[in-house]
């Protein structure tokens, strides 16, 4: 395989649910999927070991509809079985691409997929494949930015690559404000002064104190896991 030409050894991508359903508001769009699954392995023949986050909101948000008289761990539960349903696409997605994937879940359910091991998982990257982790954390009250954060930490990971729909972290809304400018670089206290809302309060407490550096980046571009892990294209370093 060839030499990365990055400054990442290892990285987790986090992936929205949202941005699976591509133009489409609720579900899997499987054109979609099949572009990031394209660019994963693009990402993966740099040599980088790759592990993928994936939200569930697309299908369900937990959050959401506890607020209908569902108990909070409950409507969590079923947003951790959507991230699931959404690894087992990503996974088939990128073996179809060409590259070996696992889905590794927090919940256990192996008549469906292998339950998330550490050592398992470590033992996955070394041999070249990418790893779907799925279930969040496990538990409830936790997002699904805390799980990348987390994995990252517990895989001795270089960075978190936080895709959104846009190209990185700006002053104001880059969508309502034409003025809106932003930022090449920030450290991870900068971030918490200006109040900018990069992830979750616990994901990112974790992100500073294991001095993990986040990369937030434009997932609409064709390419652009690989452009990031170039140090090319736009985006915003944090920490």
């Amino acid at each position: 395989m060839a030499m990365a030409k990055s400054n990442y050894r290892r990285v987790i991508v986090k992936l929205s649910g949202e941005a699976l359903s591509g133009p489409e508001t609720f579900g899997i769009h499987q054109p979609t999927i099949d572009g990031f699954a394209a660019d994963l392995v693009a990402a993966h023949k740099l040599g980088i070991g790759l592990g993928v986050v994936v939200g569930g909101g697309n299908i369900l948000r937990g959050a959401q509809i506890s607020q209908d008289g569902l108990s909070r761990p409950t409507a969590d539960s079923m947003g951790m079985l959507a991230t699931v349903m959404n690894a087992l696409v990503l996974e088939t997605a990128i073996e179809r691409a060409g590259v070996s994937a696992r889905t590794m879940s927090a919940l256990a359910m192996p008549q469906v997929c292998e339950t998330y091991e550490r050592q398992r998982a470590l033992r996955h990257l070394e041999d070249q494949r990418i790893i779907v982790f799925a279930g969040g954390t496990g538990n409830p009250y936790f997002t699904t930015d805390t799980t990348a954060v987390l994995r990252a930490a517990e895989m001795g990971c270089d960075a978190v690559l936080k895709a959104t729909d846009v190209d990185g972290v700006y002053t104001a809304d880059p969508k309502r404000d034409p003025k809106a400018k932003r930022y090449e670089r920030l450290d991870h206290q900068e971030a918490l002064d200006r109040n900018l809302k990069i992830m979750d309060a616990t994901a990112f407490a974790l992100a500073r104190e294991n001095r993990m550096p986040i990369i937030v980046f434009s997932i609409r571009e064709q390419g652009a896991i690989e452009t990031v892990l170039r140090g090319k294209g736009h985006f915003t370093t944090v920490g």
